[in-house]
């Protein structure tokens, strides 16, 4: 494709501005004036694309809010359970208590090792749920 050469005078401030940004991106500085021409000669592409990345947006946002729900769901399903199984549970016998609180201890450890096992091997935690 032919390219047309034009020369242009610029302000000292907006020729750094031009220069730093040209480093900072990685581009060249006619790439960056050919955008900023199409952009004022086409403002209905500009605004697609801004169109098209609100939409985007929006929809990310959605996903967001489901997730944040279904972590509200999960965690008050855990409260009530939690909640019911301590309303629920008979006190044990004094003679009972410190072998209760020692299987406990012992059950809690190894439930804590199957989470951190679990947590290493899957890339995301919950998506398989299985009998270890």
């Amino acid at each position: 494709m032919k390219r047309n050469r034009i020369n242009i005078r610029v302000t000292d401030a907006l020729w750094e501005k031009l220069v730093l940004e040209a480093s900072l991106h990685d581009a060249s500085m006619t790439a960056i004036i050919e955008m900023a021409l199409m952009q004022y000669f086409h403002p209905d592409q500009v605004e697609r694309r801004d169109s098209e990345l609100l939409t985007r947006m929006d929809r990310y946002d959605a996903r967001q809010d489901r997730i944040e729900t279904d972590i509200r769901l999960c965690t008050e399903t855990l409260a009530q359970y939690v909640l019911y199984w301590l309303t629920r549970m008979e006190p044990l016998p004094e003679a009972e208590r410190e072998a209760a609180h020692a299987l406990g201890k012992r059950r809690y450890d190894h439930f804590v090792q199957q989470v951190a096992r679990r947590m290493v091997r899957l890339k995301e935690p919950g998506s398989v749920v299985s009998d270890d």
